[in-house]
């Protein structure tokens, strides 16, 4: 009796290492043929808006280093929080992937039925860069100076519209801070991403938006179709040195960066991930993105940041900071 115990419990364990080996060699086998057809790089907003704009600038390089097609596509609504659920919820067999911005760390505070939780259901490749805001309005707004900007929206108020990409994104929170830190409620104007929100400016349909210079370096530099006031980190830009801050004009401690990151669902195989986190570095080292980010006042983050673990601790101590600040703001989503 005891032997046949002996043989059941050592055919038990062959049979485990039977199929551990065939589960590794299954994966060994699809890292090796991984990717065998495109890769889908989901964006939160809409075509043309800066997170779009960064997706297909890094879209090509990274389609050359995995040698399929990266297509990007444009998953917009509810502030966002759309297309991460989408991605959340793939397959999670690394062709479908997400880019974000510092959205992700601040949805968990903006919403309190938020669908997937962005610390736990997700695998990180790695942050991609850092990007500066700028305080614009209308060609034809009546202040020309931040100072009168500053007296015209204290005495008009709820006349002054104040645009933003949609309920949760950046904007909205860097409008939602402006009026915080300067006293006031203008009225906000919602849309559905940046690009719509930035030609509505142009066209003198809204007064005000705070947007990223991805966007908005090209439209300052013409000087024709916008009027800038400010830039909301606490140093000046490179490509626009005679942009004064918020904080050098008055608002202290005024610091809106807009840092974006890749994922992928949770369970991706740490092959497939490594894939993607390389082809994501040779994109960030490409001469072309590399330029283009630099001609839009941004900047690629350094090689220890663009990895897996880089982006989960830079996550989770955003989560923890947008919490305090949203908190104490009182903005929410819903």
């Amino acid at each position: 009796m005891k032997h046949e115990t002996t043989i059941r419990a050592r055919r038990r364990a062959a049979a485990a290492i039977a199929s551990a080996c065939a589960l590794l060699a299954a994966g060994l086998a699809h890292a090796a043929t991984w990717p065998d057809k495109n890769v889908t790089l989901v964006v939160p907003y809409s075509a043309g808006g800066p997170t779009d704009v960064v997706a297909r600038l890094l879209a090509v390089p990274m389609g050359q280093s995995l040698g399929q097609t990266v297509v990007v596509e444009n998953t917009v609504g509810a502030g966002g929080t759309i297309a991460p659920n989408r991605v959340a919820k793939a397959k999670n067999d690394g062709y479908t992937i997400l880019i974000h911005h510092m959205g992700m760390a601040t949805a968990p505070a903006l919403y309190k039925k938020l669908p997937y939780d962005p610390l736990k259901d997700f695998e990180y490749i790695g942050q991609v860069l850092d990007v500066p805001m700028t305080l614009l309005s209308r060609k034809d707004f009546p202040a020309n100076t931040f100072p009168e900007l500053l007296d015209y929206v204290k005495k008009n108020q709820d006349k002054v519209t104040l645009a933003n990409a949609g309920v949760g994104a950046v904007s909205q929170l860097c409008g939602m801070l402006f009026m915080h830190q300067v006293g006031v409620k203008l009225t906000t104007v919602p849309y559905k991403g940046a690009g719509p929100a930035m030609n509505d400016l142009m066209g003198g349909q809204v007064d005000l938006l705070c947007d990223q210079t991805t966007q908005t370096v090209p439209v300052i530099q013409d000087g024709k179709r916008a009027k800038v006031f400010g830039v909301t980190t606490p140093q000046r830009l490179s490509t626009l040195p005679d942009i004064p801050t918020l904080d050098e004009q008055g608002l202290k401690g005024f610091d809106v960066k807009v840092w974006h990151g890749m994922y992928a669902p949770k369970g991706t195989p740490k092959e497939v991930i490594a894939a993607l986190n390389k082809a994501l570095n040779v994109a960030i080292k490409d001469e072309t993105v590399k330029k283009r980010i630099s001609e839009l006042s941004s900047d690629l983050v350094s090689p220890d940041k663009a990895t897996p673990e880089g982006l989960r601790k830079h996550l989770e101590s955003e989560v923890a900071r947008w919490d305090k600040v949203i908190k104490a703001a009182g903005v929410s989503a819903e």
